[in-house]
């Protein structure tokens, strides 16, 4: 079977091994074209979970024992192997879940420079000396593996999540049981073979594909892991986060958000708009970064709607494959109705200030992209997540009433800024109720050497990527020895 299979039939892979699941078959077709079958899924049972989480026990021991540098050498051979096969993968992602083609490839290589990236730590510090009240005593701090961790990975970001996940707990001596999300299933297989034919251990990643709510769950409550990472849904990662809890498992969860950008009547207009829309409407507004709402300083209320009618004939609605793609369709019947139900409230209780009239040549799962003003901000189409390309337009008075309506929220993951008022700018860095905070920036879109993660019911209190991910995947021991 090569990456390249026009059709994919998907299987486990456990120490090494391609092992089909036990459960039931689920045909995958394009969201940007129905008619278009892309592969099938067969899916796992909790034996085939079981057998993973041995698989990666068993290896633990060899891989642990490996230096960090040649571990680091194994990260640079999946890097350099995921590169060779960027466009092949980035189609085959694009066919599954609808991200438009450009977008994905910066996806894969945004993978290549996080497993780059990681592997250079094989060979930095991984602790710190620490004085001694006690004459000829060595003190000093290490990090060391967790053991077996479990990665649970959502279908939107079907190749950067994963590997901002694997790279830093392989590199720290993990190993991997991971299941990603249903209908990002076939890019995981491919990425997986990918891995395989760049030499990674037998059993040091082990790949299940299924259900949340049957693997997913058997995987948190049943297996004997030590660490467990995972990205999705608010409601899902709080009962993960109870259940590891009780379990003394080391979790780490990624959730909802409910972003803004803040823009202020000193902000230039001809520079502010179009970053907006990029951080609203990329991907279908299915980034857990995406602008859902967009607060604005009354005094330019009216000039910036103005500016965004006009900047909205730029956000096309089309086929994902083309080159030029702004936004495709969104992921899944599913994902299809519930954004759905949101546009049509929106239509009966909002204001509608630009709706888009595209219709792309092919059936799938597309949503003309909205956005609408004439809401509270106690309105579901502004307090909730709703994880499509519709954003709400909502007046403030001044800076400050800016402020309370940003942090009027159950969520704190991301927000931005537009100003040319450099206090002001500086001043929402430390007003923002949020985790990942920007000026003059987008609000999606976070750099894989800085630290990922929000505030209140957006994460749990880790961070990933960058040197705090390091933290998440180890343990820390302190040493100590007399020599004299």
């Amino acid at each position: 079977m090569t990456l390249l299979d026009q059709q994919v039939i998907t299987k486990n892979w456990i120490n090494g091994e391609w092992v089909k699941g036990d459960g039931d078959p689920l045909t995958v077709r394009n969201p940007a074209n129905l008619k278009e079958t892309i592969g099938e899924l067969t899916l796992s049972t909790s034996v085939q979970v079981k057998a993973a989480e041995e698989s990666a026990r068993n290896a633990l021991q060899s891989w642990k024992s490996t230096t960090g540098n040649e571990r680091g050498q194994y990260l640079y051979k999946m890097a350099n192997a995921l590169e060779q096969n960027a466009e092949a993968l980035a189609e085959l992602a694009t066919k599954e879940m609808g991200k438009p083609i450009g977008e994905m490839k910066g996806e894969v290589a945004r993978g290549v420079q996080l497993l780059r990236y990681y592997a250079g730590e094989g060979v930095r510090s991984d602790g710190d000396v620490i004085p001694s009240t006690a004459q000829g005593v060595l003190q000093y701090s290490k990090r060391i593996p967790l053991g077996v961790v479990g990665l649970i990975t959502p279908w939107n970001f079907p190749v950067a999540i994963p590997i901002w996940k694997l790279a830093p707990a392989l590199i720290c001596g993990n190993t991997v049981v991971w299941k990603p999300a249903e209908n990002s299933s076939l890019s995981a297989y491919k990425l997986c073979q990918i891995f395989e034919e760049a030499g990674i251990p037998k059993g040091v990643i082990n790949l299940v594909i299924g259900k949340g709510s049957e693997i997913g769950s058997y995987l948190v409550e049943r297996t004997s892991i030590n660490g467990l990472s995972f990205t999705g849904s608010t409601a899902t990662g709080t009962n993960i986060a109870a259940i590891s809890a009780q379990r003394n498992i080391k979790y780490q969860t990624e959730m909802g958000g409910k972003n803004a950008a803040v823009v202020l009547k000193d902000a230039d207009l001809s520079t502010t708009v179009a970053p907006i829309l990029s951080g609203t409407f990329r991907s279908a507004g299915q980034k857990c970064t995406a602008s859902s709402r967009i607060i604005v300083e009354e005094a330019i209320y009216d000039e910036f709607v103005t500016a965004l009618q006009k900047e909205m004939k730029n956000v096309r609605l089309d086929y994902p494959l083309h080159e030029d793609s702004y936004l495709g369709p969104v992921a899944s019947r599913a994902q299809y109705a519930k954004v759905q139900s949101y546009v049509e409230l929106a239509k009966q209780e909002a204001e509608i200030i630009y709706e888009n009239k595209d219709q792309p040549e092919y059936e799938g799962y597309y949503v003309n992209p909205l956005v609408v003003a004439g809401v509270a901000n106690d309105h579901p189409l502004a307090k909730e997540e709703i994880f499509g390309p519709l954003t709400v337009v909502i007046k403030a008075k001044d800076y400050q009433d800016a402020i309370e309506i940003l942090n009027d929220s159950e969520y704190g993951l991301s927000g931005s800024i537009f100003t040319n008022d450099l206090s002001k700018a500086h001043q929402f860095l430390e007003d923002a109720e949020i985790g990942m905070v920007r000026a003059n920036l987008e609000t999606a879109g976070v750099e894989y050497q800085a630290p990922f993660g929000g505030l209140k019911q957006s994460s749990s209190h880790t961070r990933e990527q960058g040197q705090a991910a390091l933290n998440f995947y180890s343990n820390l021991k302190t040493c100590a020895i007399k020599y004299k």
